[in-house]
């Protein structure tokens, strides 16, 4: 037993156990998160005599007598102090991370109450956030530091805040996510709750000769161990096509090292692994296979029935071949990017329950209808009984747009009668949700003696690892992205993503355009020293222009605006020493032809209007989004903001697509315009009082054209964003300064705004540099804290810099900015390392660099 204080409470540890266990399991103080029970990400920070220390990897024999802070156990005032800045700043995003940085940022600031950005730097470089890239943290701690130094809160602290569309205003979320009582799905204790967690395959590829579980089902306070013979209804699931088995059956193949075997549901966790090793599994090892060409060989074992190759993409407009063969100057390039893995600090989590003959899922996902599509055929139920609600969602980027828990729970749920919880462990989540497609390009490009693009011609070769998730779209999307923001009408692509025995490979920020983005922009660049023009020059000629046509054919609309971000990098770029530059354009909505609609039901309850919207808030800010859109145009009717109630998501709310390709601003945005209007014609006549029970929908279809239209100028995408960013070394080597200009329409928060800006950098400079994620005969062999995510102390200066730009008739001209921010950086960055050393690079992470390991 030990005995030591927590906030100020003398408290008793009768065994042994990691503090945050402590914390979490036995206080309930769950703003102490646990993100990897590894000692690598810090969103278990607490303060221990005065040190900010990692809760995970302190053991409660050793505290005897100490002192332990939480963000609970802060003063009023500094409670206060931390909102406050945090939200001022702009520091908030997802928040797992954030009562972590707040524990840093005490324990610095009670020994030096004025830091230094150096300083501040230093003391949070053990607390990973992959969302803002730090610059706002820092800005926060700035600000704190001051307000407890001063001892008083700023004059503005209570006055109301503007939230007009164009305001840079705190998000609805922050003083729940700066003090750590908001609540993720982990946070979650109910009367009664099980826990469950699956048996992964031993091998990558093998076939299932049997499964014993009687042993496992004979340890005391095992409820139930199931297998795929237990799945009342479809064992398949999957985002798009159903080829992802929910458990491997005996006879069938494993496919990865992630596939779920069987699925252990027990009282407590420990007995939960203790089960898991009592299973015995007969396996007949199979040789795996390890990459898209061992995949394509005719010999290759099938991996699905339907073959191993997922999806082939051809696009075409012009003649590329003829127009290359006639070009002056001519370039051919290989290109190969990597596997990465998100690496969001909130580890995937589901509690389900029983619920109205069917189940009830609280989730940490994309898109609470897509975990209800996928889970209700696996159960059997029809949709309307497998009900789904949002918690708090710790960051995504793509890497929860899959069922990777949700199905599991619910399956154990609905069988046992139990509440459960099924969380994977990081080392689980690293090995199992989709990561970003490793892909090798091959591209050829053809220019006039001025510089002006004649025509381009690629091959793209994607793993798509074990099962499909979302491999076909994103590879369409790398496709039809890769001839890149420029005027001219000759390209032709060819895109192959094959099954393999590796991780499975789905959305991830920038959806494919990130990986062929560094081909063609490397290759623009290329070009430019070929010929003898800067490449601020040759983007500069062939940017395209409203009115101009895209190589897919479609025509800029006015809200194009490409040539204004180069125009704002311009003097950055030129005045630098060593500097790089690349361009980039992302669509906002899914797009191609494929339905695409935004959904919003305002409701009139006790005299408030009531968003509601079942759309994923994964850190982005869409909740603020959505309040700032009705709060303007309900201003005009006299309702305040105070009048406003913003509802979450959950699968009684319309339907509002998933969280993806950049959409939810604009499309979903839009509809709660619509929505709007319709209230507002009752405003004319009635108060909201009169209107207690009253619905308003409002609904926008994002119509597109499929991908080969025989249009002459199909649409494709209802929107594109635009960006410049310019890469900027120092003389020791290291990137110095990122410049990202962003064409974004209207920025509807620009805080916000700026913050996805530094965020989608920073991850993109561990992308280019740093990030790997190195795999051993098909198993991942990286830890959390051996990524190679960036940290604050590495990161570089990042300048925003929004351009604003009319054009769209929707959602009062927003164009969406969560992808693109993070794909031009790598390019832009190989480029300045050119320019310092005239070495070409092809591959990521670079090589050369000071970033490499030793």
């Amino acid at each position: 037993m030990s005995c030591f204080y927590v906030n100020g409470n003398l408290v008793r540890c009768e065994n042994d156990m990691p503090l945050l266990r402590f914390l979490r399991d036995e206080l309930r103080l769950t703003s102490v998160k646990d993100g990897c029970s590894e000692g690598a990400c810090g969103t278990c920070t607490v303060i221990i005599d005065g040190r900010a220390m990692k809760a995970c990897v302190q053991k409660t024999s050793r505290l005897e007598g100490k002192h332990v802070t939480t963000t609970e156990g802060l003063s009023r005032f500094e409670k206060e102090a931390y909102v406050y800045a945090f939200g001022r700043a702009g520091a908030v995003q997802c928040g797992f991370c954030t009562p972590g940085m707040v524990m840093s940022a005490k324990a610095l600031i009670d020994r030096d109450n004025d830091p230094d950005e150096a300083a501040i730097r230093k003391a949070i470089k053990g607390n990973i956030c992959r969302c803002t890239g730090y610059v706002k943290i820092v800005e926060a701690i700035k600000l704190a530091a001051g307000i407890i130094r001063e001892n008083r809160l700023p004059d503005d602290a209570d006055k109301a805040e503007d939230w007009s569309v164009g305001s840079r205003v705190a998000r609805l979320d922050v003083r729940e996510k700066v003090l750590g009582y908001g609540e993720y799905t982990d946070d979650m204790y109910l009367d009664g709750m099980a826990h469950a967690s699956a048996l992964r395959s031993k091998y990558p590829r093998a076939r299932i000769l049997g499964i014993d579980t009687s042993r496992a089902k004979a340890l005391p306070g095992v409820i139930a161990v199931l297998t795929a013979a237990d799945i009342p209804g479809q064992n398949k699931v999957g985002h798009l096509k159903k080829d992802w088995d929910t458990m491997i059956a005996v006879g069938e193949c494993t496919r990865y090292l992630g596939d779920a075997v069987a699925l252990v549901v027990a009282e407590e966790p420990m007995i939960v692994e203790q089960a898991k090793a009592l299973i015995d599994v007969e396996y007949e090892p199979l040789t795996p296979i390890k990459s898209p060409y061992e995949a394509m060989q005719p010999d290759a074992p099938l991996l699905h029935q339907d073959g191993n190759l997922l999806a082939h993409k051809h696009v075409s407009r012009g003649n590329a071949q003829e127009a290359i063969a006639k070009s002056k100057f001519v370039l051919h390039g290989r290109y190969s990017t990597p596997f990465t893995e998100h690496a969001f600090l909130e580890p995937e989590c589901a509690v389900a329950m029983p619920y109205n003959g069917g189940v009830k899922i609280y989730s940490s996902d994309q898109s609470v209808y897509d975990t209800q599509h996928e889970t209700a055929p696996m159960l059997g139920l029809p949709m309307e009984k497998v009900y789904v609600e949002n918690k708090l969602v710790g960051g995504g980027f793509g890497g929860k747009e899959d069922v990777s828990v949700q199905h599991h729970a619910a399956l154990a749920a609905y069988l046992t009668n139990r509440p459960v919880k099924v969380k994977l462990t990081r080392a689980e989540s690293i090995l199992i949700h989709p990561k970003r497609h490793p892909m090798d390009m091959d591209f050829t490009l053809g220019c006039d003696e001025n510089g002006v693009i004649q025509g381009v011609k690629a091959v793209v070769i994607a793993d798509t690892g074990a099962y499909a998730s979302l491999g076909g779209p994103v590879l369409e999307r790398a496709c039809t992205h890769a001839a890149g923001p420029y005027n001219y009408q000759n390209f032709e692509i060819d895109g192959y993503a094959y099954y393999t025995n590796n991780p499975p490979a789905g959305a991830f920020r920038g959806f494919g355009v990130t990986q062929t983005c560094f081909a063609m922009e490397s290759m623009l660049n290329r070009m430019a020293h070929k010929i003898g023009v800067s490449p601020w020059q040759i983007r500069y000629i062939n940017a395209i222009r409203p009115g101009q046509v895209l190589p897919n054919g479609q025509i800029a609309d006015a809200s194009t605006g490409l040539v204004e971000t180069l125009e704002a990098v311009k003097d950055a770029y030129e005045g630098a020493k060593y500097a790089g530059i690349a361009c980039a354009m992302k669509n906002a909505g899914v797009g191609v032809g494929l339905p695409d609609t935004g959904r919003v039901r305002l409701r009139i309850i006790g005299g408030r209007v009531h968003i509601e919207a079942g759309a994923s808030c994964i850190g982005q800010g869409l909740g603020t989004v959505l309040m700032q859109y009705v709060t303007d145009e309900l201003s005009q009717s006299g309702i305040d903001r105070s009048d406003i109630v913003y509802s979450g998501s959950n699968s009684l709310s319309p339907d509002s697509g998933t969280t993806s390709g950049s959409r939810q601003t604009l499309i979903t945005g839009e509809a709660a315009l619509r929505a709007c209007q319709k209230l507002k014609e009752d405003l004319k006549s009635h108060s909201l009082n009169q209107l207690e029970g009253r619905e308003y929908y409002g609904e926008y279809l994002a119509k597109t054209d499929p991908l080969g239209s025989d249009k002459p100028n199909p649409v494709s995408h209802v929107a594109y964003g635009y960006a410049t960013q310019v890469s900027i070394l120092g003389d020791d080597g290291r990137v110095k300064e990122i410049v990202a200009a962003h064409d974004v329409g209207k920025a509807v928060n620009p805080l916000s705004v700026e913050g996805q800006i530094e965020g989608g950098v920073i991850m993109s400079c561990g992308f280019a540099l740093t990030e790997s994620y190195p795999l051993d005969n098909c198993s991942p062999t990286a830890k959390y804290g051996t990524l190679g995510l960036f940290r604050a102390d590495d990161c570089p200066l990042v300048k925003p810099v929004i351009i604003e730009k009319a054009g769209i008739d929707k959602a009062r001209g927003a164009i969406g900015i969560g992808e693109i921010t993070s794909i031009p950086t790598a390019a832009a960055i190989a480029e300045a390392y050119y320019m310092k050393d005239n070495i070409e690079r092809y591959s990521l992470p670079l090589e050369g660099t000071p970033y490499q390991k030793k």
